[in-house]
C-alpha cells in the first residue's frame, strides 16, 4: 500500500440533548450501506473544510465542530484511505434532497444507529462519541502567517505583512474557521496577525496582551482563558506555547500558519487538535 492515503474528511452530526443524541445517518444506493456523511478532499482544500461541505453537500445540515473523533483508515482497491471525522452539532438545516450518491437521511437514536451502521469503524465512533461531553466550546489559537523575513524587513516590525504565501494560509483559514461559530475575534495589533484574520471577518479586536513586545504571560493567560463563548486568537510564535500550556493544551511551536483548537467545557480542555497551515 502507499505510504500517502487518500484523504477524506466527515462527522458525526448530532442533535437533541446530549444525555440522548440523535445521530444521522445517510444511506449510498451505489454500495448500498448506511454510514455517516464524509468525502474525499478537493485538490488544496483543507480537511476541516472538506468535513463541512461534505456534511452539507450530503444531508442539507449545516454543522459547527465539536471535538475530534478517532481517525479512521482502511484499505480501498489496493490504497490506504484515511478518514478525519469529528462530533458536529447542527445549527441548520437546508432541506435533504436525495440523489445518486445519499438517497436516504435518517434521525435515529445510538442504539438504533448501531443496528442500521454496515461498518464497525463507524459503530466504533459511537462509542467515542458519547465517551467525552459534546457540548463543548471551541478556542482556536493561530500563528500568523508567513510574513517574509523579519531582518530584511525595513521599518516597524509591527507594520511587517503579511507575505504571498501568508496570504494563501489566511486564505485557507477564511475556509477553516465557520467550523467553530467564533463569536469573538481577538487579535494582536501586528499587522501580520490582523491580516491572518481578514479573509475570515474584519471584525478584529486588537489586544496588545497578545503582541510579542507588550505581552505579559500571567495576565494574557488570563485575558484569553476567561473567554466563554467560541473564539479566535491569533498571535506570534513566542508567545503562543506558554499560552497553550498555561491553558491546559501542550506547550508546542506552531508553524506559521498554524493553529491549535481546544475543546472547553468550564474551562477544562476535554479534547484538541493540532493543524499546521
Amino acid at each position: 500500500m502507499t505510504t500517502d492515503p487518500l484523504r477524506a474528511a466527515g462527522a458525526v452530526v448530532w442533535r437533541g440533548e446530549e444525555s440522548g443524541p440523535e445521530v444521522a445517518v445517510i444511506h449510498r444506493p451505489r454500495y448500498d450501506d448506511w454510514t455517516f456523511p464524509k468525502g474525499k478532499l478537493e485538490a488544496g482544500e483543507h480537511v476541516i473544510a472538506a468535513a463541512l461541505r461534505e456534511v452539507r453537500e450530503e444531508t442539507g445540515l449545516t454543522v459547527v465542530l465539536g471535538r475530534p473523533l478517532p481517525t479512521v483508515h482502511y484499505p480501498l482497491q489496493g490504497l490506504l484511505k484515511r478518514v478525519d471525522y469529528w462530533a458536529a452539532r447542527v445549527t441548520g438545516d437546508g432541506g435533504f434532497v436525495p440523489g445518486d450518491e445519499v438517497d436516504e437521511l435518517r434521525w435515529v437514536s445510538l442504539d438504533r444507529a448501531r443496528e442500521l451502521l454496515s461498518y464497525a469503524w463507524d459503530v466504533d465512533l459511537l462509542g467515542t462519541l458519547t465517551a467525552a461531553p459534546l457540548s463543548t466550546v471551541p478556542l482556536v489559537l493561530v500563528r500568523h502567517g508567513s510574513a517574509g523575513s523579519r531582518q530584511t524587513w525595513q521599518g516597524e516590525d509591527a507594520r511587517r505583512p503579511l507575505d504571498p504565501e501568508g496570504q494563501a494560509q489566511a486564505a485557507v483559514l477564511a475556509t477553516v474557521l465557520p467550523a467553530y461559530g467564533p463569536e469573538i475575534l481577538l487579535s494582536s495589533p501586528s499587522l501580520r496577525c490582523v491580516q491572518t484574520l481578514e479573509p475570515y471577518s474584519a471584525d478584529i479586536t486588537p489586544e496588545p496582551l497578545l503582541s510579542e513586545e507588550t505581552w505579559d504571560p500571567p495576565k494574557t493567560s488570563a485575558l484569553v482563558g476567561e473567554l466563554t463563548a467560541p473564539a479566535v486568537v491569533c498571535s506570534h510564535g513566542k508567545v503562543l506555547p506558554s499560552l497553550l500550556a498555561a491553558l491546559g493544551g501542550e506547550e508546542e511551536h506552531l508553524p506559521k500558519g498554524g493553529f491549535t483548537v481546544l475543546h472547553r467545557l468550564d474551562g477544562q480542555v476535554i479534547g484538541a487538535e493540532r493543524h499546521d497551515a
